[in-house]
């Protein structure tokens, strides 16, 4: 019996927010731990070229743009497609806001490098801010799959 003097007051809210049921994506703790260190390693890129600080001179300027800046393009419009799809078909509240936080930071990195950092110099601490919050989630989407009980009574449960 639950004593209701002593329940958080949000924790039916809470408990809908992390309902596992709702995946449609991330739906095994397998499949979290692949989209969390791909997170980790796209926050570890970005955060490099921050602090790298070489600007991006953008394709939209009156200069010769590299091959390099044109795979760049291609690159951040295909992954931020896919992530958008990811986020169209995701289903919970977690999922959803996972992929949308990683599509934002995939499409400010493609607006980033069409317009250069003279126009949209915030592009790169969008994607930083992006990408930690994304890994954040995945952090939290990855544990929720680690407490989902087993199945089977503890005395026939495998160990995996």
């Amino acid at each position: 019996m639950r004593d209701l003097h002593h329940t958080a007051p949000f924790s039916g809210s809470l408990e809908l927010f992390l309902d596992m049921g709702n995946f449609a994506i991330l739906t095994n703790r397998k499949r979290a731990l692949v989209a969390l260190v791909h997170s980790v390693a796209f926050l570890l890129i970005a955060f490099r070229q921050m602090v790298a600080a070489s600007p991006a001179a953008g394709i939209w300027v009156p200069a010769a743009v590299s091959t390099g800046t044109w795979v760049l393009c291609l690159i951040f419009l295909i992954v931020s497609a896919i992530l958008f799809w990811l986020f169209t078909i995701s289903r919970g509240t977690m999922e959803r806001l996972y992929f949308g936080l990683c599509t934002v930071s995939a499409t400010s990195g493609l607006l980033r490098t069409l317009a250069g950092d003279q126009a949209f110099h915030a592009g790169i601490y969008i994607r930083v801010v992006m990408l930690s919050s994304a890994v954040f989630v995945g952090l939290l989407i990855f544990r929720l799959h680690a407490r989902v009980p087993s199945p089977l009574p503890s005395d026939c449960a495998v160990d995996s």
